[in-house]
């Protein structure tokens, strides 16, 4: 027997296993859908309900559950109480910078919003939003920096920084239990067309989709965690493996780090589109930013 080649075999089937169960293809355990998140009791501030029927024609879902549901009890104590919860960190930091003059016209988001629990009310849940402007819809994030630039005459901020985590987080929070609700018609249409083609595309050396994932395997572990439906209101969220708080596109961009695919940059025309089609797979789903996950 030729053992070189007997070993050799071996070993690309043990790291075929090992690869398929890591990206959850093959599951050590599946487990059913949880019964502890449902308590009302446990929920965290200002959210009403984790489960709510799909209120687009094109859900695969019966019922859309947040990623709240498919934590552990310690995690969801976390983001239950606000004093907790160390994404608050970001909203405080957030808070400061609403009110800080920055940039050659002398103004600070506060001279233009004024108050942000009124004028932000609302903003959270329907972003990514159509700009008539720009002729393309924007992120909140994109929003951002096109107020910086264009109304305080102040540099960007980079999409993964502490000022832009904060601010977006901030503004967020101030849309807290409202359901997501973005603009889907008109001209927003083909962008959530764009973005289902790119859930639904299998990319990169394991050849997977995100519906691969978090539309046929949810409830079930993927090593030490459990997938959840993949949507997208508790975001920026803090995650317990970043040890800090982050943006939908980073976990966009880990997601596809994680199959082995080339990820698109932040902000990308590709990322906007699939922060787009979340939103209108999760309409109805509470914003609950800042959120805490695995």
């Amino acid at each position: 027997m030729n053992f070189s080649a007997f070993n050799g075999r071996l070993a690309t089937l043990y790291t075929t296993c090992a690869i398929l169960i890591s990206a959850g293809i093959v599951s050590l355990v599946s487990a059913p859908l949880f019964d502890h998140a449902k308590a009302d009791d446990n929920l965290p501030a200002d959210i009403t309900t984790i489960k709510v029927k799909p209120s687009t024609a094109d859900s695969p879902f019966k019922d859309l559950y947040s990623g709240w549901y498919f934590r552990a009890k310690e995690t969801q104590n976390l983001q239950k109480d606000d004093f907790e919860n160390p994404g608050f960190l970001w909203v405080e930091k957030g808070q400061e910078l609403w009110s800080k003059v920055d940039g050659k016209a002398g103004k600070s988001c506060a001279s233009c919003h004024q108050d942000a629990q009124k004028t932000m009310k609302g903003v959270g849940a329907q972003m990514p939003k159509w700009d008539e402007k720009a002729k393309r819809p924007l992120t909140l994030e994109q929003r951002i920096n096109t107020c910086r630039q264009e109304n305080m005459q102040a540099d960007e901020w980079k999409w993964e920084s502490d000022p832009m985590l904060s601010m977006t987080t901030f503004i967020r929070l101030q849309s807290r239990g409202m359901p997501v609700n973005i603009q889907s018609d008109g001209p927003m249409e083909a962008w959530v067309e764009k973005g289902k083609k790119l859930y639904y595309t299998r990319v990169g050396q394991l050849d997977l989709s995100c519906a691969n994932c978090h539309e046929n395997n949810y409830g079930k572990y993927i090593r030490a965690d459990h997938l959840s439906q993949g949507h997208s209101n508790g975001f920026p969220t803090y995650r317990l493996k970043w040890q800090k708080l982050g943006s939908l596109h980073r976990r966009f961009k880990g997601c596809m780090t994680n199959i082995r695919a080339t990820a698109y940059k932040r902000g990308s025309d590709e990322f906007v589109a699939l922060e787009i089609y979340l939103a209108h797979r999760g309409k109805g789903l509470q914003v609950e930013s800042p959120s805490v996950r695995n």
